[in-house]
């Protein structure tokens, strides 16, 4: 009974792996230990009517070779008491990855370098791994086993540099404004704005976007309106596991409904990030069939197989989607709009985007695929300053193709070892 043959090793070898090989159909090893933690923001003071959109380098974030599972944030008060969108409208946070040498000062910001995700926009046009809007508190985030967005890999840490990480937070505080749908979509008049915050005159047809909305600027308040400043910050909850041979890497692409592709010998993609919408001129009162549509067709040097996906819109947004080359839908995603008054159910504010769970290995976008997103306004009224991404996580190879080239042989080679 203490005899086993090295025949009967190798056939249970082949048995254990046909039941532990994750594949398409479901997934291999459950994360169990899944750690989680809650950071806050550095505070930011607002007050009626007034903007933040502002950079926080060295933001709290897990250390080590670790795989992101969730992110998580909403704007809460000193007491953490969520903060309603119709009093502090969550214009968009991004959280971004950088390199910084090691020893710098914290306020020197000289040396550093972004480390982009893996989308196709320009240099500094939408680089961050993570970020929403309104709709933050309403929208899924989490990533399904054995997937995950790996990052603090000493690897690709470039030698004398560290890892680090920083916020973009853009908020406009609506209290006792004239007019809370033009000071979030930020109205160049109610701004009194005519110059961007490098001091560059507007061109004539820019009526409201982000060139008016830029930090510390102040919206048009009622007359004798007045209110006290808060000190808010950006409550965030991450939840991740560490880095292990199990987990599958996931690749953050971020696609622009603005990017005007050019074909050259370099290729150029040209992300605006915002839009305007004009106002529908059919004569319909009732807006039926008002709607603008933005397209952008994008070739993708890279592929992969799509684990999660979601848009990004404004208000007026009836979602967008991603097609593939064929005509297939490889993500729709579409708001959900509050009935409330409460954070998180905000009456006419996107509170949150359905997002896209495709099962692993069903939906892939192939190397070198031309795909389109499209993306749906309601133009009665006319939006400024509207977005239109969709941002998706893909995974080179599925887990059984992953385990096989990161296990397989050592996992031979213990077994023909025991049976020596």
């Amino acid at each position: 009974m203490g005899f086993v043959s090295r025949g009967l090793f190798f056939l249970l070898a082949i048995f254990v792996l046909i039941l532990s090989t994750p594949c398409s159909c479901g997934f291999g090893k459950t994360h169990k230990n899944v750690k989680s933690a809650v950071f806050l923001s550095p505070k930011f003071e607002i007050g009626p009517g007034s903007v933040v959109n502002r950079f926080f380098y060295g933001i709290d974030f897990p250390k080590g070779h670790i795989a992101i599972k969730s992110f998580y944030a909403e704007v809460v008060d000193e007491a953490g008491k969520s903060v309603p969108l119709h009093e502090t409208y969550m214009h968009h946070w991004v959280v971004a990855r950088y390199y910084r040498p090691k020893h710098q000062s914290h306020r020197n910001h000289s040396d550093i370098f972004v480390s982009r995700n893996s989308g196709v926009c320009q240099t500094k046009i939408n680089g961050q791994y993570f970020g929403l809007g309104s709709e933050t508190r309403g929208t899924a985030t989490d990533i399904p086993d054995p997937f995950g967005i790996v990052v603090g890999n000493p690897a690709e840490v470039p030698e004398g540099y560290e890892e680090k990480w920083f916020f973009n937070i853009h908020a406009i505080d609506t209290r006792g404004v004239v007019d809370k749908r033009g000071c979030t979509e930020c109205w160049c008049d109610l701004y009194n704005v005519t110059k961007d915050e490098y001091g560059n005159p507007l061109k004539s047809d820019y009526k409201g976007g982000l060139l008016c909305c830029y930090d510390y600027t102040q919206c048009k308040l009622r007359e004798g309106f007045e209110g006290p400043k808060r000190s808010l910050y950006l409550r965030y909850t991450l939840k991740w596991v560490d880095w292990d041979k199990f987990i599958v890497p996931l690749k953050v692409y971020i696609i622009d409904s603005t990017d005007t592709f050019r074909k050259s010998k370099f290729p150029e993609h040209d992300c605006q990030v915002e839009y305007q919408v004009e106002p529908c001129i059919t004569g319909d009162k009732d807006g039926n069939g008002c709607v603008d549509v933005k397209r952008a067709t994008i070739p993708m040097k890279n592929g992969g197989y799509v684990i999660y996906g979601v848009a990004h819109q404004h208000k007026g947004g009836n979602g967008a989607t991603l097609y593939g080359q064929d005509g297939r839908v490889i993500c729709s995603s579409r708001p959900r709009y509050g009935k409330g008054k409460e954070a998180g159910n905000e009456a006419g504010y996107i509170v949150g985007m359905s997002t896209c769970y495709p099962q692993p290995g069903s939906v892939k976008i192939m190397d070198g695929e031309t795909v389109t997103i499209e993306s749906n306004y309601s133009n009665n009224p006319g939006h400024t300053g509207v977005m239109g991404l969709v941002y998706l996580l893909v995974a080179e190879q599925l887990p059984r193709q992953h385990f096989r080239h990161s296990s397989r042989s050592s996992f031979y080679m213990n077994v023909n070892s025991l049976s020596d």
